[in-house]
């Protein structure tokens, strides 16, 4: 059986190294679950695939709201019943470790709606997400006005979604500062985002960093998917008189 060793630092055991490993290890179950060939296909063999399935299922459950003993043991009673049936020849399969890829993602992250959403869960199936989120200097540059949340704020917020594994500020200054400190392995531009895939792909290189640079081509579908179109819909529809002045 296949155990995940957990890192500790002093007395204090290592939250990354804890997040990284364990994903990891779910990431191998459900690889197995997925590739596995039956060699006896017969009603009890079927239930114990179902029965791994569900298991990792929670896991996965658990894993995304940070219950990571409970994770640990649903995975591990899911590997089990895989293990079972492969070493009786019921099954075949091979466990194949892949550390997770870091995938970083940024923006405003102001009054969040179903698109902010959908870009950050589109990470998350790439891999753990680190969220960069815009300074308050910065998005009143590029958009002209203060954001509604200010940074902290919004860093909060952000940091509570699922499907992100770290949020962190920007630079005031330099936008690839926060890439050398997270050294991605995927970038993820949002469909609107001014930023220009192969001058970021460069620019990454010349500080010798191996990153793919990627752009979600489509914005999630139906009305108030932006910031500005929510501030506009309140005012239509509680501040008639404010809106049309």
């Amino acid at each position: 059986m296949l155990h995940t060793k957990f890192i500790l630092r002093g007395n204090v055991m290592a939250l990354e190294d804890i997040h990284t490993r364990l994903k990891t290890y779910i990431d191998m179950v459900e690889k197995a679950l997925k590739t596995l060939r039956i060699l006896n296909d017969s009603k009890e063999v079927n239930e114990v695939i179902r029965l791994a399935s569900l298991y990792l299922n929670d896991s996965k459950y658990y894993f995304s709201i940070g219950d990571y003993v409970t994770s640990l043991s649903c995975v591990a009673y899911s590997e089990g019943l895989l293990d079972a049936l492969r070493l009786t020849s019921n099954v075949e399969f091979e466990w194949v470790r892949e550390k997770p890829k870091k995938v970083l993602i940024g923006g405003t992250f102001d009054l969040l709606h179903p698109g902010h959403v959908h870009y950050v869960r589109e990470a998350h199936k790439r891999g753990l997400v680190y969220a960069v989120v815009a300074r308050d200097s910065v998005v009143k540059k590029i958009k002209g006005r203060e954001p509604v949340f200010d940074e902290k704020s919004r860093l909060t917020l952000v940091s509570s979604l699922k499907y992100v594994y770290e949020a962190i500020l920007g630079d005031e200054e330099d936008f690839m500062k926060p890439v050398i400190k997270v050294r991605p392995d995927i970038i993820l531009l949002g469909p609107d985002q001014p930023i220009d895939e192969h001058t970021l792909t460069r620019n990454s290189e010349k500080l010798g960093l191996n990153v793919t640079v990627e752009r979600l081509r489509e914005r999630v579908g139906g009305q108030l998917m932006s910031t500005t179109d929510i501030i506009k819909e309140v005012l239509r529809r509680y501040c008639v008189n404010q809106y049309n002045k």
